[in-house]
């Protein structure tokens, strides 16, 4: 088929009604954004360009999606994006292309059957609740329809537009492998950046920052302490981020075949682990050893149970009961972790507490998307429109109340352990397992990340875990050529294994 813009039709009724109500939600998008009739017609030809390319080049801008969400808070910080565009319309923007393409495109649009699975299910079901959330009046003020789409958006629409993009682009072994190595090497200069900022120093724009927005919860310890938070929006992001990513690629080195692979991976793991210490992040050390501990129970193996063990409660007991390392801050901010009486988490409890009082009359919430400048100071609900929920749990229970964090935790349950079931008995191939239990692991320990700090919904997390563990459930699909790839390289390594030897034997005669 020619990759040619001009040559693409839509095959019926039902695409077209597809594109258009895509084609609406965007022009909605750039209205409540800011941008007026005269701004979007003045932008026609630079987005008809745009769309042109996107269609020309389908991949590539699969791949700009992944990467522009990975470092887009590291380019804000840092005052390298235009001022004026809000940040998730640069995600939306691909993301709504990528979708379209898959309905013109014959070819792609064959992998949307392999959408419907358990997860489409859960993120409907989730999804429709957050739109029924659009009539949630509690405070009394009205419906402010900007506020829940913006809330909306956040919390259930994004996640189901990454769920049907990575399902329909991850679609054969040699694109799953390129997602594997990106991610990877993404991770390693944000551990790289980490490094750079503790060893080299701050930007300028980052210093800013620094010593003022984040200056109580970054800087800590009456200053003796910085938690560096690399490329992204905040410590605790980028902690959790780097924990869950590192039980991926851990994972990866202890399962698959190749040599080369499990050095690379193995490297980038240590590196990865390196930089959640410096965040300072004490909840990732408990997202790092829940993914692991998810992974023993995958494998089904004694071989990888009782090695794995021995290594976490090792680690614990490093932590719990000895004073090793203490010379260093970073360990002494993790080793606190396990203190009961720790200040800030008795903050948390206490706060918890005033919200249970206050949303005992709001079992739907406050509503998506309210916040302070949405609830007026005289509101009786405006303590809890600013109170810091310090969670994405509690944002959630917040803003959906009690029966929208019962239908969220119900519906991550499902799609969670949907993908776990396919790890555990569809797939048969060694090293795609480990794939599979890498992504699920990976997932686990960012919810766990969720539970204890609001980092769940903000980028580069949402995108990167809710689409990993979509590709969970498209690795049956992709088994058969993977095999394949996997027979064809590992025959080539043992080829080279059998020259070098033949060499080496040859230079002794």
């Amino acid at each position: 088929m020619t990759n040619n813009f001009f040559t693409y039709k839509i095959g019926d009724g039902r695409s077209g009604l597809l594109l258009l109500l895509l084609f609406l939600l965007a022009l909605f998008r750039f209205y409540i954004a800011g941008f007026g009739a005269f701004a979007m017609i003045c932008m026609a030809p630079a987005l008809i360009l745009y769309v042109y390319v996107a269609f020309r080049f389908k991949m590539t801008t699969f791949w700009a999606l992944f990467f522009i969400n990975y470092i887009i808070f590291w380019l804000l910080k840092n005052n390298w994006l235009p001022t004026g565009i809000p940040m998730s319309l640069y995600n939306e923007a691909l993301e709504f292309v990528l979708i379209a393409i898959a309905i013109i495109d014959q070819d792609l649009s064959k992998n949307y059957c392999r959408a419907a699975n358990l997860m489409l299910f859960a993120l409907l079901i989730w999804s429709f609740y957050c739109i029924l959330e659009l009539l949630n009046d509690t405070c009394g003020i009205g419906v402010n329809v900007e506020a829940w789409y913006t809330g909306a958006r956040g919390y259930a629409f994004q996640f189901l537009y990454v769920f049907l993009v990575f399902t329909v682009y991850i679609s054969s072994s040699k694109v799953l492998k390129q997602y594997l190595y990106i991610w990877a090497f993404l991770a390693l200069f944000s551990a790289f950046w980490a490094w750079k900022q503790q060893y080299i120093g701050f930007t300028p724009s980052e210093n800013a920052w620094l010593w003022n927005v984040g200056y109580v919860t970054h800087i800590i310890n009456g200053g003796s302490l910085i938690r560096y938070f690399s490329t992204f929006n905040d410590a605790a992001a980028y902690g959790c981020n780097a924990a869950a990513t590192a039980v991926l690629l851990v994972i990866i080195a202890f399962t698959t075949k190749f040599k080369r692979e499990r050095i690379i991976f193995g490297i980038i793991a240590i590196c990865v682990i390196w930089g959640m210490f410096a965040s300072g992040t004490r909840t990732a050390m408990f997202c790092l050893g829940a993914g692991l501990a998810l992974f023993v129970i995958l494998s089904k193996s004694i071989k990888i149970a009782v090695p794995f063990a021995i290594l976490f409660a090792l680690a614990v007991a490093f932590l719990m009961f000895t004073d090793i390392g203490n010379g260093n801050q970073q360990i002494r901010r993790m080793r606190s972790a396990f203190n009961k009486e720790d200040a800030s988490a008795n903050v948390r409890d206490i706060n918890k507490t005033t919200m249970k009082k206050y949303l005992r009359d709001a079992p739907w919430g406050i509503g998506l998307g309210m916040g302070s400048m949405n609830v007026p100071a005289n509101n009786k609900f405006s303590r809890m429109a600013t109170i810091p929920p310090d969670s994405e749990y509690v944002y959630i229970w917040l803003r959906t109340g009690e029966i929208g964090i019962t239908i969220f935790i119900i519906t991550t349950i499902i799609m969670f352990c949907g993908a776990c079931w396919i790890v555990m008995f569809r797939i048969k191939n060694r090293s795609l397992m480990g794939i599979g239990a890498g992504l699920c692991g990976a997932f686990l320990a960012i919810h766990l990340g969720g539970y204890a700090n609001q980092i769940l919904a903000t980028m580069p997390n949402g995108l990167i875990f809710y689409g990993g563990l979509a590709v969970v459930y498209i690795l049956p699909y992709i088994e058969p050529e993977w095999i394949a790839l996997e027979e064809r390289r590992y025959a080539e390594q043992e080829e080279k294994k059998r020259l070098k030897l033949e060499k080496k034997l040859a230079s002794r005669v």
